[in-house]
């Protein structure tokens, strides 16, 4: 669907240590636990090479959401500087309510090799730390986007399209993990951020729900065409394998529950490339100007008055 001008999303949601990551980007001994990531992207690749009747230009981004911060992953300033000293993402809402990310920086992958690189070098920046529950604890929100632009050789159409790509922070009970200090400050992020996706997806699985609050928290704001928009979406639940997390494999059901009666309509994202517009504009003002010489006997060569415009 992407490939053919609609957005889409793929989010793992679930308790701490149950496989989201591992979903979401796989794991690093084994190329057969290759996650959705990588996966996508080998698809994604394929079927460009595939297909030469259109011009196909993909760019990748990568977010992560940190104590309610958000931060480019793919920012070359991230091995030199502190958590504290990076820019922080911010977003910017046009008159027409569409989000735009202040401070995200987009990379052009012309290749699978490229757009893993891509991706690598964002997994390397992100935090991680080891819990009671899971030694290689994720302790942020991330959303790797692929930016996909498509059009046919001199066609004024342009299709855009965006892959977002998730993988939420797990829920904790810190009765349960008995983490302190950094952690516990994490913990407490993580939980009110999944909160807050929680009133979301039951606001919009209400019927004639007015208001919908997406912009109590930053993974909200970033993920609202995700949740109730254009978007086609798909959750993964993952589920803990052990008695004593039975309580919180039956929130994540009930969760999963909640988010299959949200319907959303994804429409084509088409839009006229300006430049070519322009171009072809310019070129018709300057055939009308060749007919009006034919007519008048008189090259014309001013400029067209504000009148003649209109």
């Amino acid at each position: 669907s992407v490939l053919a001008g609609y957005n889409g999303t793929i989010f793992a949601y679930g308790q701490t240590g149950s496989g989201k990551t591992f979903t979401i980007t796989g794991g690093a001994e084994r190329y057969s636990d290759r996650g959705i990531i990588p996966r996508t992207l080998s698809y994604i690749f394929e079927e460009l090479q595939k297909d030469s009747s259109k011009i196909y230009t993909t760019h990748i981004s990568y977010l992560e959401i940190y104590n309610e911060c958000g931060y480019d992953l793919l920012d070359p300033r991230h091995e030199a500087s502190s958590l504290e000293d990076l820019p922080k993402v911010t977003i910017l809402e046009d008159p027409d309510q569409n989000i735009h990310l202040k401070n995200l920086s987009r990379h052009q992958a012309t290749t699978e090799e490229e757009a893993l690189n891509l991706l690598f070098l964002g997994d390397t920046n992100r935090m991680i730390a080891e819990t009671p529950m899971n030694q290689a604890s994720t302790r942020s929100h991330c959303i790797f986007t692929i930016h996909l632009s498509s059009k046919e050789p001199g066609s004024a159409t342009v299709r855009h399209a965006k892959l977002h790509l998730v993988d939420l922070a797990g829920s904790e009970r810190v009765a349960k993990t008995g983490v302190g200090g950094q952690l516990l400050t994490e913990a407490k992020y993580i939980n009110l951020s999944l909160h807050y996706l929680e009133q979301v997806i039951i606001a919009l699985s209400e019927k004639h729900r007015s208001h919908i609050p997406y912009r109590n928290s930053m993974m909200t704001s970033v993920l609202r065409d995700s949740l109730g928009g254009n978007c086609m979406t798909t959750m993964i639940a993952t589920l803990s394998l052990e008695k004593r997390n039975i309580d919180e494999s039956i929130s994540t059901c009930r969760f999963a529950q909640r988010v299959a009666l949200i319907k959303n309509e994804a429409v084509l994202n088409e839009e006229i490339d300006p430049r070519l517009m322009i171009a072809r504009l310019q070129k018709e003002v300057q055939e009308l100007r060749d007919e009006l010489a034919l007519v008048t006997g008189e090259p014309r060569t001013e400029a067209l008055t504000e009148a003649e415009l209109l």
